[in-house]
């Protein structure tokens, strides 16, 4: 989340106020330029109510002069006192319009710059997912851009106003009161420094409070986690013994940052009015020498109030810029990150399914070292039902991911009727390649919504045929909003083997000519088993099939076996000559499973 405002930054937040990090904000700012009607009658609003605020004091000084008998162009009390009203109630109506016409261009802008970012992430390549966390880049889109939305409606208003107050409101006291100011602006600038050394100090002190809490919490997090292993070794007293050590420090840096705080807000309370006290008494011999009126001095306290207001609201604004700066630091490296290649709008040709590895070899960009396939090398027909059989981490995933053109080959190729991948679009290709998964992740949305995730323009006819070609018609007319039933998040509200059913639905929907399918019925009982399997049946007609086998059981019907090991095929066949094979290592699998069956016990 946001860190609130006036909390202190972290080290990672800080950037300097200069021209390179200045300009990483400006390269947000072109998100707003679609919207700078609304944005310039903004700026006006607010230059001028905040010009017509520093009116406010000078009126209000003539007001006192009336009553004391000065004179001055107006010298009836209730006319002035009606101006001051005037004014302000114009001022209020600049504000007004100023906040809403920022508000429209912050949100709109901060839409726009939510919309790019998420059609950057969706066009982005795998390797890009590889090096980040799902929770980091939900920050950016949500907390990041927050912060930026903070900064382009409420902060950089606030900095526009605070400086044009202290530069118009300095000028006008120059020119109403000078010797005045001159004392002041001997006075207020030292205690400024002070007060900003001491502000720093206290910063640091309640940032290694925070880091020594932290880690008290790193405490609590393990013993919680291993709590099993707290009691096994009977470690209560150890770890309560070690939290009370830690908080401990806690406490003794937190009343050091107390005490210097303490002495801080003293210093403030003392030095600042001190300040004050010396600046009316300078104010008050002029008014005794006749030099000044008691109006003029009213005003000036007043000017020096607004000013001083400023010079404190600077600082909280200079923090949330170096933030803001941060924020748009994060945001701008996923904008400027290279997208998979562009796509056509062209319609896909239609592929028959013919799909040959030739002599296929690949490293993971993140993971250089490994060679996870090493000269993988098989052809399938079109029309063709082969599976890919092996243990975890063999590369059987990894050979369905470089088939989707998720990940670039490396050495070798792959042909798609005779066409090398590296010239397919990847759209295009992915569009003709059907998957239906072992862990089905349904969105949130209704049934319907999710088959048709596929098609999006299919009729309802072809989404009711869809399903029941899937099986899924049944239970999906039992439901009493039937294809608009809500399957909750990730589809939580059905059965395992509903969710597989609506996930086969979608592909027969899809009407691919290559499918894949990641063994669908591994997880399900036996019934949902037996009603997937003839949908998959179904699904699997006429289509170039690629099985991923987890259970051997369920790929006897396929036309070949490709088993791997390592990375490279070390077997080939159907499951009748590879199960008899002595000494073979698919042979050895099965035995291994049906072993592994035959000790499971009956649920």
């Amino acid at each position: 989340m946001a860190k609130m405002r006036g909390m202190p930054l972290e080290e990672g937040e800080k950037r300097k106020l200069n021209k390179k990090n200045l300009d990483k904000l400006a390269g947000i700012f072109r998100f707003a330029f679609p919207y700078k009607g609304p944005f310039a009658l903004g700026m006006f609003f607010l230059l001028f109510s905040s010009l017509l605020l520093l009116t406010f004091p000078y009126v209000a000084g003539k007001l006192i002069d009336a009553a004391t008998g000065e004179s001055w162009w107006i010298n009836d009390i209730n006319i002035i006192a009606f101006i001051l009203l005037g004014i302000l109630l114009v001022q209020s109506g600049f504000s007004f319009f100023r906040v809403w016409l920022f508000a429209q261009v912050s949100e709109k802008s901060m839409r726009d710059i939510r919309v790019a970012l998420y059609e950057k992430l969706v066009r982005l390549p795998m390797t890009f997912f590889d090096n980040r966390r799902t929770g980091e880049l939900v920050s950016r889109i949500t907390s990041d851009v927050t912060l930026l939305q903070d900064t382009f409606s409420i902060t950089l208003a606030e900095l526009l106003r605070q400086l044009i107050t202290l530069a118009a409101g300095t000028v006008f006291l120059f020119y109403t009161t000078p010797r005045l100011t001159l004392f002041m602006l001997a006075t207020i600038p030292v205690l400024v420094v002070i007060a900003m050394v001491f502000g720093r100090f206290i910063r640091k002190l309640s940032k290694q409070t925070q880091d020594e809490l932290a880690a008290a919490n790193v405490v609590v997090e393990e013993t919680l986690q291993s709590i099993v292993t707290v009691k096994s070794f009977t470690g209560e007293e150890y770890e309560s013994e070690r939290y009370r050590s830690r908080l401990n420090r806690v406490v003794r840096v937190a009343l050091k940052a107390a005490g210097f705080r303490g002495a801080f807000i003293s210093f403030i309370i003392f030095a600042l009015f001190g300040g004050i006290v010396a600046v009316i008494w300078y104010g008050a011999t002029l008014v005794s020498a006749g030099e000044m009126s008691i109006g003029d001095l009213v005003s000036f306290v007043l000017y020096t109030t607004f000013i001083g207001g400023s010079i404190a609201g600077l600082g909280d604004i200079y923090g949330q810029v170096q933030k803001a700066i941060g924020s748009s630091e994060r945001v701008l490296e996923i904008l400027e990150e290279e997208p998979e290649a562009a796509e056509s709008s062209e319609a896909a040709p239609k592929i028959n399914g013919k799909i040959v590895f030739d002599k296929v070899s690949f490293r993971y960009p993140t993971r250089p070292e490994v060679e996870v396939l090493k000269g993988i090398d098989f052809k399938i027909n079109p029309g063709e039902k082969v599976a890919l059989a092996g243990h975890s981490g063999a590369g059987k995933s990894t050979i369905i991911q470089l088939l989707l053109k998720f990940y670039e080959v490396g050495k070798g190729d792959i042909l798609i009727d005779d066409l090398s991948v590296r010239k397919r679009e990847a759209r295009q290709l992915r569009s003709q390649i059907g998957i239906v998964p072992q862990e089905v992740l349904l969105f949130g949305g209704s049934i319907r919504e999710n088959i048709l995730y596929a098609r999006p323009g299919a009729s309802e006819q072809e989404i009711i045929e869809a399903a029941k070609k899937a099986n899924a018609w049944q239970f999906i007319n039992n439901f009493p909003e039937g294809l608009d039933t809500m399957v909750g998040e990730r589809g939580i509200k059905l059965s395992g083997g509903q969710r597989q059913r609506i996930a086969i639905a979608r592909a027969i929907l899809k009407d691919p000519a290559i499918l894949v399918l990641d063994e669908a019925t591994s997880s399900l009982d036996a019934e949902s088993e037996y009603l997937v399997q003839e949908a998959l049946d179904e699904l699997m007609k006429d289509r170039t099939t690629i099985v991923i086998a987890h259970r051997l059981a369920t790929i006897r019907k396929v036309d070949r076996i490709f088993v791997i090991k390592e990375g490279e095929i070390i077997e080939e066949g159907n499951h009748e000559t590879l199960a008899l094979q002595k000494d073979g290592y698919y042979a050895n699998l099965v035995r291994l499973q049906f072993a592994d069956d035959a000790l499971r016990p009956l649920n």
